[in-house]
């Protein structure tokens, strides 16, 4: 492991003495160096830092190598970008301290109009608040406005893949009226798409697994409405298994939709976020508070 404490600590002083000017009229005159001088001086401290793990001090010289670059006024895409760098290092001990520079870089590129990066930003704190800070009600926010700026972008595919985070998002704190629309918003895009209408069937089922916990009775006028619109999602094992698991609820036959699930599980593997869905919707059958695996 490098040990670069004694460049650390004389890169420190020599920041410190640059930015006073170096001492006297000379030294103001020759040896105080401009922002983006003493910006660099910050960022070379940041990756000194960096090489030894000290990942806070890291995130702190490169903020305020950000705020020199502010500071100049005509440097802001290089503030933006060492705002992003100290957010990449706050990341891996202080996710609050990395979403406030990630922030303040999103805010820089949207004044810049340069959406696509501040949607890739916004992407960077969706994911912050759903793997680091365990907040779905941020990553909805965030990923939405990604969306929001891709869709502006016309990169629709971009924007589909953060409306699908937001989608999810929206099932795990129960929004199914929000999750079912983002879905089949998705879907029916993706159904028209000439390269990607063969995934549109995942969409539909996703939609389906949500409005399931909605309201049986509205899964069947979706499954009928997405079967008219798209005929071939008729013959998928998808919609096989969704009208499977709706006569297993009419039924009230527990049995009958364990093995519903376990048939289609057994060819398509069904992911966890599936698999917790439809142990919400087994609830309807058992009436029971357990999450008992369905298989």
């Amino acid at each position: 492991m490098s040990d670069n404490s004694g460049k650390i600590a004389a890169k420190r002083a020599e920041i410190e003495k640059r930015s006073k000017g170096g001492g006297g009229f000379l030294g103001k005159l020759f040896g105080g160096g401009s922002g983006g001088d003493i910006a660099q001086e910050y960022i070379s401290l940041g990756n000194l830092c960096k090489m030894d793990k000290l990942w806070n001090e890291a995130g702190d010289a490169f903020e305020k190598a950000a705020e020199r670059y502010r500071q100049q006024g005509d440097s802001q895409h290089d503030c933006a970008t060492q705002l992003s760098e100290a957010a990449n290092c706050y990341r891996k001990v202080d996710p609050n301290k990395a979403v406030n520079c990630l922030q303040q870089s999103a805010e820089i590129y949207t004044d810049m109009g340069r959406f696509t990066m501040a949607a890739k930003i916004h992407v960077s704190i969706g994911e912050l608040y759903e793997n680091e800070l365990a907040d779905p009600n941020k990553c909805i926010t965030h990923y939405q406005r990604a969306a929001d700026y891709y869709n502006g972008e016309e990169s629709k595919s971009a924007a589909n893949k953060c409306l699908e985070k937001v989608a999810q998002h929206y099932a795990e704190i129960e929004h199914w009226k929000e999750a079912v629309n983002i879905y089949e918003q998705i879907a029916f895009w993706t159904a028209d798409h000439p390269t990607l209408k063969y995934g549109a069937k995942n969409q539909f089922f996703k939609a389906l697994l949500c409005c399931l916990n909605k309201d049986p009775l509205d899964t069947s006028i979706a499954l009928k409405k997405y079967e008219d619109s798209y005929p071939s999602f008729a013959d998928t094992r998808e919609a096989k298994l969704i009208k499977e698991v709706l006569a297993a609820i009419e039924s009230q036959n527990e049995e009958e939709f364990t093995e519903a699930v376990a048939r289609f599980d057994k060819i398509s593997k069904l992911d966890s976020w599936q698999t917790g869905l439809l142990v919400k919707v087994k609830r309807r059958i058992t009436k029971g508070d357990d999450d008992e695996d369905l298989r």
